[in-house]
């Protein structure tokens, strides 16, 4: 990515608690790095998980591709449907003009979500412990909830760009408490498309929200994207890159981005992203339960 970094990212060590000083890098940047917030074995169990899940993935019945630049999935009921379940969603250049893969099914898949940390046992038992409940306490929630969880992949040579956002424009609470968890399952690195941010960026005002519009011509709901301020988001110029193991917290409305990876080597990561239960989540927003599935805290 060529953009003079001028700003280092500030680092935060894990050491099992979270401190005053943890907590006000967070307020004050928008963002709290925390190096070796989750251990090897623990990356190493959830991308075993993940590389079991895609083998039980049918490519052939599901040919969704994901593509977070365009948002050209967001009509797919399928995509609609991922909110309570786990789905699969597949890199635009895994895939021929006709839909039929063109890469080992294995380093296709763009990303998995969205309920990953209530229907599987190794997401669930990682995003519900202690450690994540301190964090979420730390900085600010009152009834945290989990809401949405994926595993993206940033593969080899294909791995899909992710443009400029703000999570609040997907995720939209009144008042807005859209927090996400990402946490680096490899070596995220300025070569394989490491996280690039905004610091101090979420004080400015959220710039859009992705809602839904009246259902088009196939009875599906179409999202729209809906302009709440004319001002520019702020330049994502300062690269997070991020070992494996490292938490990065990010306020709903930090601005951050990430680059295509050209590079030989994947990019996965895990990012979970609550919500507090004493906001009214909106409505509209693409991402709604089904009945009977409601949001969990930490018990």
């Amino acid at each position: 990515m060529n953009i003079a970094q001028e700003k280092q990212a500030v680092r935060h060590q894990w050491q099992g608690h979270v401190t005053e000083e943890m907590t006000q890098s967070y307020h004050n940047e928008g963002y709290l790095l925390l190096e070796g917030f989750a251990s090897r074995a623990e990356c190493e169990a959830l991308m075993a998980q993940t590389k079991k899940l895609v083998d039980g993935f049918d490519a052939d019945e599901h040919k969704v591709v994901f593509s977070a630049a365009g948002q050209s999935h967001a009509a797919s009921d399928y995509f609609m449907k991922s909110a309570s379940d786990i789905s699969f969603f597949l890199e635009k250049d895994a895939v021929d003009e006709a839909g039929n893969l063109v890469k080992d099914k294995q380093v296709a898949v763009n990303k998995i979500g969205h309920a990953l940390h209530d229907l599987d046992p190794v997401f669930d038992e990682f995003s519900h412990q202690k450690k994540m409940a301190d964090l979420a306490y730390a900085i600010g929630f009152k009834e945290p909830r989990l809401l949405q969880s994926m595993v993206i992949c940033k593969q080899p040579h294909i791995g899909g760009e992710v443009t400029g956002h703000q999570d609040s424009t997907f995720l939209y609470t009144e008042p807005q408490t859209c927090v996400g968890f990402w946490l680096a399952l490899e070596d995220a690195t300025t070569e394989n498309g490491c996280m690039w941010g905004a610091p101090a960026g979420h004080e400015a005002p959220l710039k859009s929200r992705f809602v839904r519009a009246q259902a088009g011509q196939n009875g599906q709901a179409e999202m729209v994207m809906e302009q709440l301020s004319d001002e520019d988001l702020p330049p994502c110029d300062v690269a997070l890159p991020a070992p494996q193991g490292t938490l990065i917290l990010l306020h709903g409305r930090f601005p951050h981005l990430s680059p295509p990876n050209h590079s030989a080597k994947s990019r996965y990561a895990y990012a979970l992203h609550m919500i507090d239960g004493l906001a009214d989540y909106a409505a509209e927003n693409w991402l709604q339960r089904k009945e009977g599935m409601p949001l969990k805290g930490f018990s």
